[in-house]
């Protein structure tokens, strides 16, 4: 079987790039050094930057198919613990499916929030709703199925977890990911008039921070 190659680039209209990635780690890497470069200057004018899963957009490029010949020849190094600013996100871990997450896990609910906590995760890419950032950084073995039936409301601030991934929900919306907490204060997540309205964006890293209830 041929290898597949580490990405593939096509423009995507006449002034965007389509950049596909064979896994979720080589695409945060990709995401990674077009940060780097842009930061750096050495990288062409580019209007946005959108990671996917597996794909990252490149909109507001003059010339595609010129930047698909630089981007398909560049050395990505692999993304590093140090890469991305730190976000802090406190949590109490009184979720409605903390038991269920235990038992899948196989462990008391307490070890879930102290497993939970203990990991350092990396925003992937933000989708579903404003400010939803699919938070990457769990383990396979501690992945967990959706729920066999999604909520019609799942609450602002829900901390929750679906698959590989992590998230904070920022608004009241329906959802299906096992809630295992609560960000006391869900407000700073999307903040449309903040200059950044998302606090959690592609390329952060995030730690949870478990606090106790008030007395």
């Amino acid at each position: 079987m041929t290898p597949r190659p580490p990405l593939t680039a096509r423009p995507a209209g006449r002034h965007a790039l389509l950049v596909e990635l064979p896994d979720a780690e080589r695409t945060a890497a990709f995401h990674a050094e077009l940060l780097r470069r842009r930061a750096a200057g050495t990288l062409v004018p580019v209007e946005e930057i959108v990671p996917g899963a597996r794909t990252v957009l490149l909109d507001g490029v003059r010339d595609p198919d010129a930047l698909a010949r630089r981007v398909t020849a560049w050395e990505i190094p692999a993304v590093t613990a140090d890469d991305g600013d730190v976000v802090d996100i406190p949590v109490r871990y009184d979720g409605p499916d903390l038991s269920d997450v235990a038992d899948l896990w196989g462990v008391a609910p307490a070890e879930v929030a102290a497993r939970h906590c203990a990991l350092t995760y990396r925003v992937a890419f933000c989708g579903f709703a404003p400010g939803f950032g699919y938070l990457t950084g769990l383990p396979p073995h501690l992945h967990v199925p959706r729920r066999a039936t999604p909520r019609t409301r799942v609450p602002a601030g829900a901390v929750a977890l679906a698959g590989p991934y992590s998230a904070v929900y920022p608004r009241a919306t329906p959802g299906g990911w096992q809630l295992i907490g609560t960000m006391p204060d869900p407000g700073p997540l999307w903040d449309p008039a903040r200059e950044r309205a998302a606090l959690l964006t592609p390329g952060n890293r995030v730690r949870f921070v478990p606090v106790e209830d008030p007395a």
